[in-house]
């Protein structure tokens, strides 16, 4: 057995963008009243044209480009979505056709928002059991398609968009790259976040939501952290699932990541579930924002309600 470690990102976000005034004349709204409540100010929302598989297929093909590898060297592909409409074929195989891929394992997983950190885990774990050499992890949602545009306390959060990381196996010499998943779930809570009905409509407790992740994550992503021998000042960045700037901010002042970089994606992108991780992470190493090797804190939580985070070395 051996670690893992993930070697480029990639992301991809449809070109329509949504802003708050935008939504001034869809629902009784106001930037004020968003800005001050989640701090988003704008959000990209996918056509009915641009399927979720489309999304992840951009978001790969960029994290391949940058890995400097072709399609064919892939042999597991991991979609982290809650909003693959159809069952089958899954997410990733749609993907893997898109790219052009030869015979991979393709594998979707619904965890909602803590979706990546969950799929990147599962792809440590096939790399270090010898039954993958190299994976494309993939987040992606199309949340506007089962937004309730009518109910104002939800259709302000959401946005759409992908974001892959191309996942190998390190030299056997060489540190893993990818720390130990802490995971879990509060089943009795999962109904605070919810996706149901036909068709689906995404909906929420917020306060729920909110109480739990200000109370209860800090000491779990510190205890993240401890797993991977890391202190949380030891931290370059902190790339929470971009929920809401309410909460994004004082979970990370509470993990007490003093000298890092905090991802506040979600300002510009809107809650996009299982992408706002890789997305976000995407963008800040697109930026120059962290150097390579430095350690990164990856925290994902949401949906029934489940959290999955891991500290990997930035590639």
């Amino acid at each position: 057995m051996t670690g893992s470690r993930v070697v480029a990102l990639g992301h991809y976000q449809p070109a329509k963008v949504l802003t708050n005034d935008d939504l001034t004349a869809m629902v009784d709204t106001s930037d004020e009243w968003i800005t001050s409540r989640v701090g988003i100010r704008t959000r990209h929302v996918a056509g009915p044209d641009e399927p979720v598989d489309e999304l992840a297929a951009h978001a790969g093909a960029k994290a391949l480009a940058a890995a400097g590898l072709t399609p064919a060297d892939i042999d597991l592909v991991l979609v982290a979505t809650s909003t693959a409409i159809n069952r089958s074929p899954n997410m990733a195989a749609r993907v893997a056709a898109r790219l052009g891929m030869g015979s991979p394992a393709v594998m979707d997983l619904n965890v909602v928002c803590s979706g990546f950190t969950h799929a990147l885990a599962t792809a440590d774990h096939a790399v270090r059991a010898g039954s993958a050499t190299r994976a494309l992890v993939i987040g992606a949602d199309k949340m506007a398609e089962i937004a309730d545009w009518t109910d104002r306390t939800t259709c302000v959060l959401v946005g759409d968009g992908a974001g892959a990381a191309v996942v190998e196996a390190c030299p056997q010499d060489a540190e893993p790259g990818i720390g130990p998943v802490l995971w879990g779930s509060v089943p009795e809570m999962g109904h605070a976040v919810r996706i149901e009905g036909t068709p689906p409509r995404f909906a929420q407790e917020g306060q729920s939501v909110y109480r739990w992740a200000t109370t209860q994550l800090p000491p779990i992503a510190r205890k993240v952290c401890e797993r991977a021998g890391v202190t949380p000042e030891e931290l370059a960045a902190v790339v929470l699932h971009q929920a809401n700037l309410r909460i994004i901010e004082p979970v990370a002042q509470k993990i007490g990541a003093v000298n890092a970089v905090i991802a506040r994606d979600v300002v510009d992108s809107g809650n996009t579930s299982a992408a706002s991780i890789p997305m976000a992470l995407s963008k800040l190493v697109e930026r120059g924002e962290i150097e390579s090797g430095a350690p990164v804190l990856l925290f994902g939580f949401g949906g029934n309600l489940s959290y999955a985070g891991q500290v990997i070395r930035c590639p």
